[in-house]
């Protein structure tokens, strides 16, 4: 006999020759009714199927590819997501093993793909999380945590800084805002910039984007634009930031570059504006600049999709291809000496490189005799 219907929202009683798996919809709302306290058992196998069927959706494993190449992209994808989610004990001993200078002011670190320096929103693990361990992990129990002196985005590889004392973090951040440290960032873009080499110098504002969700971006604020043939000056914004980038392609093919980026200025998200907006040049794996309009994933020609042996769908999961390559930074506290850093490419960039035909340049070029030059191996 088919059981009483009822009008709470959200519940779906059914004949009892059919399975207690289906008496529920899976968003349905904490209730009590007599059909529910008569039959406690059902209720608990209900409870128990979907634990199992929300347990089993975690820890399915996802079809491996038969392409190398998506394989790889699988890999960094789950990498990423990993870093998220392991203890604090095991990021800063991972961090250690990337150590590329360390000395009684300065511990530089080679920051991997895909993981915050600050927290926020979404975050569950980032680097500032981790410094006090990092730092007894060098000293010993008693060492004091270790403090940033900049920052790097999250898809950002590369040279990072950090320092023991506060003192000396304000002193590097001083040296950082009087653009004293010569940085050095390499990007893979889509296309190749015109020309070659040149400064983009485009102020740069943070604005609205109306979407599915409301968010901002930065964009370019420029100073004059062109109207029926004409160079019209525009009015200035006050909230646009001076931007200044000097660029200047190091290998490229018809479709593609290796570009060295060396901004002047510091500005959120400057080096992947200048280039998106400034350069119609996009960083390849740059999905939120390289396309104003839409959160589709990047659109790349077919004959970098070929090459990277990938199919459009696929190009979502490509990681940002922006390495700070290089940091020079002057005399200071004890050292008498600049001190040049560098950091090889990941194993991503790197293998990118070689799929697209892009030739490695003969870098590292000193910038003195006496420049110290340190390489994570």
């Amino acid at each position: 006999m088919a059981a009483p219907r009822l009008s709470t929202p959200g519940l779906r009683v059914l004949s009892s020759k059919l399975r207690p798996g289906r008496l529920f919809t899976p968003g349905s709302k904490p209730f009590c009714s007599s059909a529910t306290t008569s039959r406690p058992l059902n209720a608990q196998r209900l409870a128990e199927k979907l634990r199992a069927r929300k347990k089993e959706q975690k820890t399915k494993k996802m079809p491996v590819p038969t392409n190398p190449v998506q394989r790889r992209v699988q890999e960094l994808v789950r990498f990423t997501q990993q870093l998220q989610r392991v203890h604090p004990n095991v990021l800063a001993k991972e961090l250690s093993r990337g150590i590329l200078h360390q000395d009684k002011d300065l511990v530089v670190i080679n920051k991997p793909y895909g993981l915050p320096v600050h927290g926020g929103p979404g975050v569950q693990l980032c680097i500032s999380d981790v410094l006090p361990t990092l730092a007894k992990m060098l000293r010993g129990h008693k060492a004091e945590p270790l403090h940033l002196c900049h920052r790097l985005d999250k898809e950002t590889t590369g040279v990072m800084v950090l320092a023991w004392e506060k003192d000396m973090a304000h002193q590097v951040q001083e040296l950082f805002r009087t653009r004293q440290v010569e940085k050095k960032y390499w990007a893979i873009t889509v296309r190749v910039p015109l020309p070659s080499a040149g400064v983009v110098d485009i102020p740069i504002v943070e604005k609205e984007v109306q979407g599915q969700q409301q968010h901002h971006k930065m964009t370019l604020s420029p100073s004059y634009r062109m109207d029926n043939g004409k160079m019209v000056k525009v009015r200035a914004s006050r909230n646009a930031h001076v931007a200044v980038t000097q660029y200047q392609v190091l290998s490229s093919t018809p479709s593609s570059a290796l570009v060295e980026l060396q901004p002047v200025t510091g500005i959120k998200h400057q080096l992947r504006v200048h280039l998106s907006f400034g350069l119609d040049c996009p960083i390849l794996g740059d999905h939120k600049y390289s396309d104003w309009n839409r959160l589709a994933p990047q659109k790349l020609p077919a004959g970098t999709l070929k090459k990277l042996g990938l199919h459009q769908t696929k190009a979502r999961y490509i990681p940002l291809h922006l390495h700070a390559r290089q940091l020079i930074l002057p005399a200071l506290g004890s050292r008498t000496e600049e001190l040049l850093l560098a950091c090889k490419l990941p194993h991503f960039f790197a293998h990118s490189l070689h799929r697209l035909g892009l030739e490695m340049p003969n870098q590292d070029q000193s910038k003195g005799s006496e420049a110290r030059r340190v390489e994570a191996q």
